[in-house]
């Protein structure tokens, strides 16, 4: 079973370059831009929302987080636009990771230390 579901998050992980891509077309519906922007952000931020370092709950963001992420951005993209942009591009490629990509989840993270010490000051 375990398998099974590393294999569905390699796929819907390959959904990530057409996203990408569907991040410029201008025919791709504000609200799915903003979700892919968050989808791809969040996959090219060296910075997991939950780090790997902690038992169990390190893979959730891999393994349940990141695939939710991935499969909800795709449902609101029109499918033609995903076919035409599998088409011109290699679904093969990967994306690189960049350190800019992880300044949003250290905002999340100061956010949420800051709202720690204030509910326990």
């Amino acid at each position: 079973m375990f398998e099974k579901l590393k294999q569905i998050v390699r796929q819907l992980k390959q959904e990530v370059v057409p996203l990408y891509y569907a991040l410029f077309d201008k025919r791709t519906p504000l609200i799915a831009k903003i979700f892919a922007g968050i989808t791809v952000g969040y996959l090219l931020s060296p910075i997991d929302l939950i780090p790997d370092f902690i038992p169990i709950l390190g893979l959730l963001d891999d393994l349940i987080i990141v695939p939710l992420l991935i499969k909800f951005t795709l449902t609101l993209i029109p499918k033609f636009i995903i076919a035409e942009i599998k088409n011109k591009i290699d679904t093969k490629q990967r994306l690189n990771k960049k350190w800019y990509f992880a300044l949003p989840i250290i905002l999340i993270y100061l956010v949420v230390i800051m709202l720690i010490f204030r509910i326990f000051k």
